[in-house]
């Protein structure tokens, strides 16, 4: 009685002919570990310049467009994004990225090493140029610290 189950089954199965599912689970298991992939390779990719940031109680700014970040680090050197760009030349580089657009939130991001004044001058050279949305980015202040 079990062989003529088995036999009739092989019969149903030729005359249906190849099975044509497609199988999700290898697909699932894939897709599983590449965003798990992204997700630890996404926060690598923020940060271009290192920048000890000083701590502060302050809570982040409000805003839907990307800000443009500038980097001073503990040389006193300014970046754009990741590129070096002189004193001299940040506002025409700030212009040429911006197109000109005045109302362009800017992050600057300071190291705690750096000089005050250095922060200052190159805060000050962007308010000059009629940048209006300029502000300071500080590391958020633990609470076992206050």
């Amino acid at each position: 009685m079990g062989a003529s189950i088995n036999s009739n089954n092989r019969r149903t199965r030729s005359r249906r002919g190849v099975m044509s599912e497609i199988n999700v689970t290898p697909f699932v298991d894939v897709i599983l570990v590449l965003l798990i992939i992204f997700m630890v390779a996404a926060p690598m990719l923020t940060a271009g310049v290192t920048v000890d940031l000083p701590d502060s109680a302050a809570s982040a700014l409000p805003g839907d467009d990307e800000p443009l970040t500038l980097s001073v680090n503990a040389k006193g050197q300014i970046f754009v994004q990741e590129t070096e760009v002189p004193l001299e030349e940040l506002i025409a580089k700030l212009e040429a990225i911006t197109n000109a657009k005045k109302d362009t939130r800017i992050f600057i991001r300071g190291d705690k090493q750096v000089d005050y004044g250095k922060v200052m001058q190159v805060m000050g050279a962007i308010n000059a140029a009629g940048f209006s949305k300029v502000a300071l980015v500080t590391a958020p202040m633990d609470s076992a610290r206050r």
